[in-house]
């Protein structure tokens, strides 16, 4: 219930980002589960340039790290923003 929750929240704040600072760009999530790993994409082709260390993203990371995992956040100025959430879980 702790990685459902963790990935729900993750995909909630960045749909939400996307909505807020993109609005108009096409958005995808991907979510698949390999045995002991759920790993959740989503992507967006806005402005790119989000802060990393902002107060939501940092929110984010820190929830997906309680439960050791990862969250990495590529956005380019000019280039889009991709967040990957990597999270252990049981098979």
């Amino acid at each position: 219930a702790s990685v459902e929750s963790c990935a729900y929240f993750v995909c909630a704040e960045a749909l939400t980002n996307v909505a807020k600072h993109a609005p108009g760009a096409r958005t995808s999530v991907a979510i698949d589960q390999d045995p002991g790993r759920l790993r959740l994409v989503i992507t967006d082709d806005g402005p790119g340039g989000a802060d990393a260390g902002g107060g939501g993203l940092a929110g984010l990371r820190h929830r997906v790290q309680a439960l050791d995992g990862t969250l990495e956040i590529s956005s380019p100025s000019g280039g889009g923003t991709t967040i990957t959430a990597e999270i252990p879980c049981a098979s």
